[in-house]
């Protein structure tokens, strides 16, 4: 699993941390199934772009990188991000990988040297046409004014990958999800292809071409080869296939062309394994615009940390969007989500079972029933969930986690335990509540890792949660009873907006 990597002419922001989370949720949930899993995120440090920030700054690039760069780690550090590697692109590693890829579609003859005049965007690393542009030729995204450029450039002749594309894709359906962004990858294809430049002389921040030093690999070779630099892939002493293809480029709709449509025709020419999947994610929008240092509507996701926690902000970002759809962020939104899912359903079930446990039986937890009513219930949260996640659908896996709390909370409500005198009535209730709360236990680890694991040790389990494996985990009868329930303090502690 891969985020993209984040550029570093300016700190992270919501819009990286949304992605990073979704990522971080969905390779803990393979974890539970018991996968083997690699986890790849990191930095994007070369280009025009970095250039001029380091200028701006008054120093040089590598110092501007090394400045910027650790505070991403700090941050997925600080989000609970649990990435097995973060990659670079200034180190020898990505090089040597970057010179291998190039160096193979040179020799496939894909690669050739032409001189290219057009409108560029500096903050896109992108030559756009005419059409393409807005009015006043504005880039579409950033909506600020291209430049022109002229010079002379190799070129990747995309033009050539347009059937081997199709007829890849064709027989790899559902390889991009949702399937709406796959049909908008198909549609560039469709709609002709363009050779695209994969070198710069008027720039010597980059990694230079193997077979002609006076050019700098331009972004997209530089940028999209980092997926295969922490495989090894460039180290004849490392066999990178143990780890490639990868099963899933988590991206941004807005990088749709260069990683459906460049990154598999340059692997292609290559002869390296296409990628087994893409999962294609929306923006989060603050005032309907995308987040961008521009725009000055960056939202920096560690100050909402010091608001509802990471456990708060983690979940939020899952389960407020779909994924592959845009959001809307907003402060209110994100208090009330955490008020309602999170202090009223999760933490009240958690704070409820404990002191009922406490006060009917002794502090004991009893045995759930095996044909309890909540086991049907736990069954089709367990269904959901993994569908869900499966989908690459966070949104509606946690809906189906909930719904198992929910269900929980309304039996207990029914039952009323509470008001019950302590014996086998009351210590059925509440052994059958265990075991569903358990249960979330598990099925909101992904999401909420901290939260989980406070309330796994809680309800006196042994071992960790991340110890626990998929479908087993999730069966009815796992509860042993006879452990002692401990209540703690308020998991989430409701905030007043």
């Amino acid at each position: 699993m891969t985020t993209p990597i984040y550029y570093v002419n300016a700190e992270p922001h919501l819009g990286h941390a949304y992605t990073t989370i979704v990522g971080d949720a969905l390779t803990r949930w393979h974890r539970l199934l018991g996968d083997d899993v690699m986890y790849l995120t990191g930095t994007d440090e070369h280009g025009l772009k970095i250039r001029q920030a380091a200028d701006a700054a008054g120093t040089t690039p590598q110092a501007f990188c090394d400045m910027i760069a650790p505070k991403f780690a700090d941050a997925w550090s600080r989000l609970n991000i649990a990435n097995d590697d973060f990659i670079r692109t200034t180190e020898p590693r990505h090089h040597a990988a970057v010179r291998e890829l190039l160096q193979r579609c040179y020799d496939a003859g894909d690669i050739e040297l032409d001189t290219y005049s057009g409108k560029y965007c500096v903050a896109c690393e992108e030559y756009f046409t005419d059409e393409e542009l807005l009015d006043g030729d504005l880039c579409p995204i950033h909506k600020r004014p291209v430049d022109h450029f002229e010079e002379e450039n190799y070129f990747f002749r995309l033009s050539r990958f347009q059937d081997r594309l199709l007829d890849w894709y064709a027989a790899h359906p559902g390889a991009i999800v949702p399937e709406f962004r796959g049909n908008e990858a198909l549609g560039l294809i469709r709609g002709g292809l363009r050779d695209f430049s994969v070198s710069r002389t008027s720039l010597d921040w980059g990694i230079p071409l193997p077979w002609d030093e006076r050019h700098v690999a331009y972004v997209w070779f530089d940028a999209l080869t980092n997926y295969l630099s922490a495989t090894g892939f460039g180290d004849p002493k490392v066999d990178y296939t143990t780890r490639w293809p990868v099963d899933y480029h988590l991206i941004g709709k807005d990088i749709i062309r260069h990683h459906c449509v460049y990154w598999p025709a340059m692997l292609m020419s290559a002869g390296v394994d296409l990628p087994k999947g893409w999962a294609v994610g929306g923006w989060l929008l603050v005032d309907g615009e995308k987040m961008a240092k521009s725009t000055g509507n960056v939202v920096n996701p560690l100050d909402l940390v010091n608001t509802v926690g990471v456990d708060g902000f983690r979940y939020y970002v899952l389960a407020e969007t779909a994924y592959g759809s845009d959001g809307d962020f907003s402060y209110d939104g994100l208090v009330t989500r955490y008020n309602a899912d999170l202090a009223n359903n999760l933490g009240n079930l958690a704070a409820r079972v404990a002191t009922v446990v406490e006060k009917k039986c002794g502090g004991i937890g009893p045995a759930p029933r095996a044909d309890s009513p909540l086991a049907e219930a736990a069954a089709a949260a367990y269904a959901g969930a993994a569908a869900g996640w499966d989908h690459v659908a966070p949104s509606k896996a946690l809906e189906a986690t909930w719904s198992l709390i929910r269900a929980t909370n309304a039996y207990l409500e029914s039952h009323e335990p509470w008001k019950a005198e302590p014996g086998p009535d009351v210590d059925a209730v509440m052994g059958d509540a265990l075991e569903a709360l358990r249960i979330v236990t598990v099925l909101a680890w992904p999401a909420v890792p901290a939260t989980a694991d406070a309330i796994w040790g809680r309800l006196g389990m042994s071992g960790s949660v991340a110890d626990q494996r998929l479908p087993l985990a999730a069966t009815w009868g796992g509860y042993p009873g006879g452990t002692a329930v401990t209540k703690g303090d308020p998991l989430f502690p409701r905030i007043r907006s």
